[in-house]
């Protein structure tokens, strides 16, 4: 069980180790924009504090930037001014989310995963009403790689972790240096597939560029049907030599 006593505990230590004249200590958190209808992660700064389940929500509210919108095509289904909330609160890995307004499912997506990527949090409550991730697969990609995130500086080797609901539980990445070449390729198998979500983690080979710049991963499904590909993303990341 995730443990809200000990994220409390590990805050109040790195606040405690930062002078008075010290900026607040700040953590990048997920929230989730849509991509193609789908939720999709997007790295976000916020401060480290107690009440992070309220400043995660207001970056989600923000909606995504102009270089999210422009470079992966990413929208959200909130409204512009953002959900207005009557209370938030996370209290035994349930966090409690009062809205003044109806959200569309697509909404309740974006929230859900947001906040359910939280360490404390286990369910979403939205107005008396309990959810998980699992109620809003029409709204997950086929491949949801949660970490790294776009724009998200990498090193060699690349660390891959996230989600799948893919044909026999399989599919397929490669990863382009700055120069566009591929610098690995390979298969991936989740933990389930073909109707069942699973969870994927694995890391590529070694690899060097040559020079600093933005590289890619590519992941995406072979049909079944011609051995296209399918479900295809690309998540450009920045690299250094």
């Amino acid at each position: 069980m995730k443990r809200a006593a000990l994220v409390l505990v590990a805050l109040a230590f790195v606040a405690g180790c930062a002078g008075d004249d010290e900026a607040s200590p700040t953590t990048t958190v997920s929230v989730y924009m849509l991509r193609d209808g789908k939720v999709w992660p997007v790295a976000r700064e916020v401060e480290a504090t107690e009440t992070i389940a309220t400043a995660v929500l207001g970056e989600l509210t923000k909606g995504p930037s102009d270089e999210e919108s422009a470079s992966l095509g990413l929208t959200s289904a909130l409204p512009t001014d953002g959900p207005q909330l009557n209370t938030i609160s996370v209290i035994d890995g349930i966090a409690r989310y009062g809205s003044s307004e109806d959200l569309s499912n697509d909404a309740l997506a974006q929230v859900v995963y947001t906040l359910a990527k939280l360490p404390t949090v286990e369910t979403v409550e939205i107005n008396g009403r309990p959810h998980t991730r699992a109620d809003f697969e029409d709204f997950t990609p086929a491949i949801l790689v949660e970490s790294p995130l776009p724009f998200e500086e990498v090193s060699s080797p690349l660390r891959v972790t996230g989600t799948a609901n893919t044909f026999e539980a399989t599919f397929s990445y490669e990863l382009t240096d700055t120069d566009g070449l591929i610098v690995d390729e390979n298969f991936v198998t989740a933990t389930s597939g073909t109707g069942t979500r699973g969870t994927f983690d694995f890391t590529t080979k070694p690899y060097a560029v040559p020079f600093d710049g933005v590289g890619a991963l590519i992941v995406f499904e072979r049909s079944a049907k011609d051995g296209s590909r399918i479900n295809l993303v690309e998540i450009p990341l920045p690299m250094r030599r």
